[in-house]
């Protein structure tokens, strides 16, 4: 490995080849072939030889296939045909599971681009946005507080450059970066003043730097085992249904062991009642019950993505559709941050030009001219600040060019306040500071007729609450002039004794889809809270409009939140909707109160000092185009659009996934119980001739357990789904009324199987065929019927006309992919001697199809009956 932090900044460029410019877009290419993705290597995967071995030699299968050779081999070789079926659906089976099991991680891969980094890089001697696996060794990129530092690079330029190296050095203080440093090759890693590093984060300042080592090459690489950060593989639901698949099997082992018993006292052969006993319990243990919920959220996330909503980790998907707090910035995400200046007030004397100039320079904004129109990019308000003063003629290109700056104190959330340190050009410096009114007019002793008088402090004041009465946001400018700059730029030195110059009233109108939006939220039993560090007043107006602050509802400023002890917060919590000037700290016990009350809240943030509240919050919700990279890797959930509505839209559909899931699981155990009770109850019976043979009971497991599940699991979020108020988080997924309705509807499916098993039997077959032709209803009718109930599950308590039989498209493939196989094996000669079916006459026929479609009508009784029930209770 080069050490890049001894070596002189011009050899460095000659070593990697590139030059201050930067890369050119091929170059970036080129390299990007050469050394690889900037990421770090992918935890290595399983082959397929040894997914397969996983698959088939699951105990169950193992048991099944030694019964199918056992079978065999006491026949003499003369019933292979039954073996060889069995070992081909076993091995369609293990197929379908791969598959099944490429799609999540696929999808889960997909997840991943969607929230990795981006990093700011000099390509084609433009600054340009790209991804930060894209940076290769060679490339310049651009640094601020926020980032994370995306590859290993030695620094070119820096102002107050920090970065927080805890996790590399253990060191817990930020470092303060100098790029001019030359060190000894053999320095330590936590002297490397001159470097930043992968991983690390920028807590304070800017620079700029040249990459030399990137994914694997880099520090981090090196140790990556300490920085690791893996999506988790279960989730907490598929936890849950882990948990209740193995007590389900279990359940299910032992009916099938009392099966198995009583067809021995019954003196059936003991070989046949095994194979069926264990192809029952093959075909019935919901053994794909983790794999179903892992699909279905993956492609729930892929949805919420193309809405605007990018979840980095499926257990956040759980809890969106619990959410009960959305508590929400103001500026960007319910405004359109689109700042423009609405007044700018001065005292007597001032001067218009001045108060421009002094907002124009003390910003980190850029002025561009497009079709003659002033348009800036970077932070909103800078912005509004620059084209405010363009539009007065100053602009700020020339500005910079007469007062060229010379040093600054970047904008920090605890000063509040920002400074810029311009040269004269009749010699001194003058120092430009911009901030809240409040914390700038005590550090300001003069105005522009000489020192500042208490009556002028009171006009100020006034004019700043007049201004935030009218919803704007306030801005306070003022300046200092400095014969020379002092050895030590600090605080204290630069933003005392200033002369006020003006302050600029600004507007960010609200989003039209805001009001709309918490609407909904009301609707949907979620309470919407506004913390923003706005004035009260300003914060106010605004969530009057949007309908967030009600009449009795109250708002609290941080300076009050600092006198008031947790504990009355936590009473008095639901009393607020409305927190202003508060800051980052602020945020994480406004969290802690509302989970206190037993909410689940979401929390949305953008800066480093968010990270904490983000992260304690039952849902972090980062800013994907303000947010620093800090906040989004402390996020669960990234907006890219910062938008308060995407959020809204984001619960609806977390709602609508674990609604999804339900029904998955629905249908595949009341398909399951209807299974084990068709054969548990022929078996008790004893009509001499079981219902289903094995090779038909793992028929079944294939054509309706994974098509129609993963159908529902796509299935359009419900009208109703947000007029319900939020699920309780602890609340088990088997209350009483679903389990009932599993059971009544399992019941179901056996009951009409066993119906066309018995009228096969006794009534419809030609003498000497009933064994055949009963057995084959049988078999027909109980995979037609779980096929047709796969459309009922749709909805808990929605007609399924109402809803449009077909309004599914992935259903209507699930159920024709279905028919078409078992029509198969129903109808072709070839098929028919495989699976032991016979053919059927026309009354048969119709006999199988009403039997099959029966479930629809039942359940649509069943949900008018709920109907009637709740609106009885409803009216009582």
């Amino acid at each position: 490995m080069n050490n890049w932090h001894s070596m002189p900044q011009d050899r460095l460029f000659e070593e990697l080849e590139t030059r201050p410019q930067g890369l050119t877009a091929k170059q970036g290419k080129d390299r990007l072939d050469r050394y690889g993705p900037n990421q770090l290597p992918a935890p290595k995967q399983a082959s397929l030889l040894a997914r397969i071995l996983a698959q088939v030699t699951d105990p169950m299968i193992v048991v099944l296939l030694a019964a199918a050779g056992l079978s065999l081999a006491v026949s003499g070789g003369k019933d292979w045909l039954d073996g060889a079926i069995i070992l081909v659906i076993v091995v369609v089976n293990s197929v379908l599971s791969i598959s099944q099991e490429d799609r999540a991680q696929q999808a889960l891969e997909e997840l991943q681009k969607l929230s990795s980094p981006m990093a700011q890089a000099l390509r084609d001697g433009r600054q340009t946005r790209i991804q930060a696996s894209e940076l290769v060794p060679g490339d310049i990129i651009y640094l601020e507080a926020g980032d994370l530092v995306p590859a290993d690079a030695r620094l070119l330029s820096s102002s107050r450059l920090q970065t927080d190296e805890s996790a590399m050095t253990g060191e817990s203080a930020p470092v303060e970066k100098d790029p001019d440093l030359v060190l000894a090759p053999d320095a330590p890693l936590g002297d490397w003043v001159n470097m930043v590093l992968s991983g690390t984060l920028v807590t304070a300042g800017r620079g700029t730097a040249l990459v030399c080592a990137t994914g694997a090459d880099s520090q981090m690489g090196h140790i990556a085992g300490m920085l690791s950060d893996q999506q988790e593989g279960t989730t907490p639901l598929q936890a849950r249904m882990a948990e209740i698949s193995q007590k389900l099997s279990f359940l299910c082992l032992c009916v099938c062991a009392v099966m198995f018993g009583v067809g021995l006292l019954q003196g059936k052969q003991m070989l046949d009642m095994f194979l069926t006993a264990v192809s029952l319990a093959v075909a019935a243990i919901p053994e794909g019950l983790p794999a179903i919920v892992t699909i279905v959220l993956a492609l729930g996330v892929g949805r919420m993505a193309k809405r605007g909503a990018i979840v980095k980790k499926l257990p956040a998907v759980e809890t969106l559709g619990c959410a009960g707090v959305i508590c929400s910035d103001k500026t960007g995400t319910l405004t359109q941050n689109r700042m423009t200046v609405q007044q700018l007030w001065l005292l007597p004397g001032g001067h218009r030009r001045d108060a421009l100039t002094g907002g124009a320079l003390c910003s980190d904004a850029r002025l561009e001219w497009r079709a003659g129109a002033p348009i800036a990019s970077g932070d909103p308000t800078e912005g509004a600040l620059l084209v405010a003063a363009a539009q007065e003629g100053l602009d700020q290109h020339k500005l910079e060019e007469a007062m060229p700056r010379a040093d600054e104190l970047p904008f920090d959330s605890t000063r509040k306040r920002m400074s810029t340190i311009h040269a004269l050009p009749e010699g001194g410096y003058r120092v430009y500071v911009k901030g809240a009114p409040d914390v700038l007019l005590p550090r300001c002793t003069q105005g522009p007729q000489g020192p500042l008088s208490s009556d002028d402090r009171g006009r100020i004041t006034a004019a700043n609450e007049e201004m935030a009465r009218k919803a704007l946001r306030v801005l306070a400018v003022a300046y200092r002039d400095l014969a020379f700059l002092p050895a030590q730029l600090t605080p204290q030195l630069l933003e005392d004794n200033l002369t006020f110059l003006g302050l600029f009233g600004l507007m960010d109108p609200p989003r039209p889809e805001a009001k709309l939006a918490v609407a909904r939220c009301h609707q949907a039993g979620v309470r919407p809270v506004m913390i923003t560090g706005d004035h009260r007043a300003t914060a106010s107006a605004v969530a009057r409009e949007l309908d967030i602050l009600r009449p009795g509802d109250l708002t609290v400023t941080g300076g009050e939140l600092d006198f008031m002890p947790q504990e009355v917060l936590e009473e008095d919590i639901d009393r607020f909707s409305v927190f202003a000037r508060v800051s980052p700290e602020h945020k994480m016990r406004i969290v802690k109160a509302w989970q206190k009350r037993g909410l689940v809240v979401a929390m949305t943030g953008d800066g480093v000092n968010d990270a904490p509240a983000l992260k304690a919050a039952d849902i972090g919700c980062a800013m994907g185009r303000s947010g620093t990279d800090v906040a989004k890797g402390a996020a669960h959930m990234i907006l890219t659009d910062d938008n308060f509505s995407t959020i809204v839209a984001a619960i609806e559909e977390g709602r609508g996934i674990y609604s999804n899931i339900r029904k998955a699981i629905h249908y595949l155990l009341s398909c399951n119980i209807g299974e084990i009770f068709t054969i548990f109850t022929a078996t008790l019976l004893d009509f001499g001739v079981m219902p289903l043979a094995p090779v038909q009971l793992l028929w079944l497991n294939l054509v309706t357990d994974s098509l129609p599940a993963l159908a529902l699991g796509v299935e359009p979020v419900e009208p109703g789904v947000m007029d319900q108020p939020p699920r309780d988080a602890r609340a088990g997924l088997f209350d009483g009324k679903f389990t009932l309705r599993l059971l009544w509807q399992g019941l179901m499916v056996g009951v009409l199987t066993l119906g066309a098993y018995f009228l096969g039997f006794t009534r419809l077959a030609a003498p000497g065929m009933e064994g055949p032709v009963a057995n084959t209803m049988a078999f027909a009718t109980l995979t037609l019927c779980q096929l047709f109930h796969a459309f009922n599950v749709r909805s808990e308590d929605r007609s399924l006309f109402a809803m449009g039989p077909l309004s599914n498209p992935a259903m209507n493939r699930a159920f024709l992919a279905g028919l078409g196989l078992q029509l198969a094996v129903l109808l072709v000669p070839p098929l028919q001697s495989v699976f032991s079916t016979a053919s059927l006459d026309l009354y048969q026929w119709l006999t199988v199809l009403l039997l099959s479609m029966a479930p629809i009508p039942i359940c649509e009784v069943g949900k008018a009956r709920q109907k009637h029930r709740t609106r009885q209770k409803a009216a009582v």
